[in-house]
């Protein structure tokens, strides 16, 4: 893969992943053929940033957490309230790791 291609997807897409991950990814990256390139162009990462607003607004919910792909842990959340609130305000501090998290995971799908 060409480093230029590589580090334009990194610097586009870095807000996605945690800070610590970012060069495991760009060295598979560079190790990937051609003919995938297409491909992972097309994967659709989920913002964290954008979760996090959810969460603030709707987290009691679980809204946030079906957006993210926590389908047991969004009804977890839609029966409780969110947790009574408690869980709710939790999340507003932890989506974020946990949406970075999943789109690590999706990552990991498709450079395996």
């Amino acid at each position: 893969m060409e480093a230029q291609k590589v580090d334009m997807f990194i610097m586009t897409n870095s807000k996605f992943f945690e800070g610590h991950q970012i060069n495991a990814i760009r060295e598979k990256l560079i190790a990937l053929d051609d003919s995938k390139w297409a491909m992972l162009s097309t994967v659709q990462f989920k913002d964290p940033t954008t979760t996090l607003i959810v969460s603030i607004l709707a987290g009691s919910l679980g809204i946030d957490r079906f957006m993210i792909g926590d389908t047991g842990l969004g009804v977890g959340k839609l029966l409780t309230c969110g947790g009574f609130g408690i869980w709710a305000i939790i999340d507003w501090f932890m989506i974020q790791g946990a949406t970075r998290e999943k789109n690590m995971q999706k990552i990991r799908q498709f450079l395996n």
